[in-house]
């Protein structure tokens, strides 16, 4: 097919979806179908469905078809930034905070002020950060149920920050990365922005598909598994002591970097130790105090290897070179007086309620969560689709997020993510309402 033909039908399809002629959600003719009347070639039909998949108009469903998608839909829905439109309820990004906590930080500031060490904190500091403040965060860690030395500690500029020093200091474009077939959306821009191959794992209720990761390890060299063992994003569950164990086997036969990302982990109580108390030797441990503390807190934390510490230190020097020192004093002085624990305990009793009022509004429906966790995973039904949900809930001030930020494989659930942490109650309830009115006329 000539070159100029191809590119016309292209065209001519993509101003049918922008028009309005071929509205959102049409299913659009099979690769053979179109093939048939247009007198293509199959691989030519494919690549031009292709072609506008990439152009974000169309999207590829396996076992469905291929279906026009709802292109008014904002580009930064699901991409965890906040709203700026005024009277917009957010559920779509994350950023919990307690009523007193400007009051903590304007005596965390008058503390440090009467400190006798103030000027230290306008210089340089190690890469790695002070030790003393390093084993301010392992003894923090303790609680996680980690027990590390000071040494094995680096402080970092929040948990992304640390998902990026450990990705680029330990990985090389290339590398294949496993990773839930749900997982966090920072974690698919930094492997993207790093040229990682990020292989789905099966997900099921209760954790990954475990026996599909091993037969993974098996058939492609798989460098590196990226995990929230306790209280995933966005599904919620924590993995029991025996999935764990299984993992840590896994990744040990086959020789595999274990990244634990544990930025809700504070939100579960009692959870069985986290997988780098299982395998120190290969698992690298990252959080920070974003979600736990505050968003504007940017300090977080990694805890590695003894071997691999000179290598994140490298990273953080050619990245941020350190941790700013004040941020840094505050936080681990509240690691130190209990202020951390406190505010942890007050976000978990925040979350319950939150899900309480979940259960109370959505009361019916089909949702999947933590009981003490920010964030309901909603799945639709087959004749639903989350991008029209998602306009159909913006235009009642409602922000939410799609599957498709979360998703690492090809097939892409039709599901919606409620973030819960950043509206008030009233708000909450409100907005859960208006989710509950939408979803409810697609069914």
């Amino acid at each position: 097919m000539p070159r100029s033909r191809y590119k016309s039908l292209v065209d001519t399809f993509a101003a049918d979806i922008r028009s309005g002629r071929l509205p959102p959600g049409t299913r659009l003719p099979t690769h053979r179908q179109l093939a048939t009347t247009e007198g293509l070639a199959l691989v030519t039909a494919s690549r031009v469905y292709a072609e506008l998949e990439a152009m974000g108009l169309v999207s590829g469903e396996t076992g469905r078809g291929t279906f026009v998608r709802e292109t008014s839909l904002p580009p930064s829905l699901g991409v965890h930034q906040p709203s700026v439109v005024e009277g917009m309820r957010d559920l779509n990004f994350n950023y919990p905070a307690l009523p007193g906590q400007a009051d903590l930080l304007r005596m965390a500031l008058r503390q440090l002020a009467l400190s006798g060490d103030l000027e230290a904190h306008l210089r340089y500091q190690p890469h790695a950060g002070r030790l003393h403040e390093r084993a301010s965060v392992a003894r923090h860690l303790l609680t996680r149920g980690l027990t590390v030395a000071a040494e094995h500690v680096v402080i970092v500029s929040g948990a992304q920050h640390g998902l990026a020093v450990t990705m680029m200091a330990l990985l090389q474009p290339g590398d294949v990365i496993a990773a839930d077939a749900l997982t966090y959306p920072g974690f698919k821009v930094l492997a993207e922005a790093l040229h990682l191959e990020v292989v789905p794992i099966p997900v099921t209720d209760t954790g990954p598909d475990l026996a599909a990761l091993a037969k993974l390890c098996r058939s492609r060299p798989v460098r590196a598994v990226y995990s929230m063992p306790t209280l995933h994003n966005p599904l919620g569950w924590v993995m029991a002591a025996d999935q764990r164990e299984q993992l840590v086997a896994i990744a040990r036969q086959h020789d595999v970097l274990i990244i634990e990302d544990a930025a809700y982990a504070f939100l579960a109580e009692a959870p069985p130790p986290p997988l780098a108390e299982w395998a120190p030797e290969r698992t690298v441990y990252v959080s920070g105090l974003s979600k736990s503390i505050a968003t504007g807190l940017r300090v977080g934390f990694v805890a590695a290897p003894l071997a691999m510490v000179p290598a994140l230190e490298r990273t953080i020097r050619a990245t941020t070179w350190n941790t700013p020192g004040i941020m840094t004093a505050i936080a681990t002085a509240w690691l130190d007086d209990g202020t951390v624990t406190l505010l942890e305990a007050q976000k978990r009793a925040d979350a319950k309620a939150r899900q309480a009022v979940v259960d109370e509004v959505l009361a019916g429906m089909h949702y999947v969560r933590h009981p003490a966790s920010y964030f309901v995973w909603l799945p639709l039904s087959e004749e639903a689709r989350a991008d029209q949900i998602a306009v159909a809930l913006l235009q009642e001030q409602v922000s939410v997020s799609t599957a498709e930020p979360f998703a690492t494989s090809v097939h892409v659930p039709h599901a919606i993510r409620l973030a819960l942490g950043s509206v008030d109650m009233d708000s909450l309830r409100q907005a859960l309402i208006k989710v509950k009115q939408v979803v409810g006329a697609y069914f």
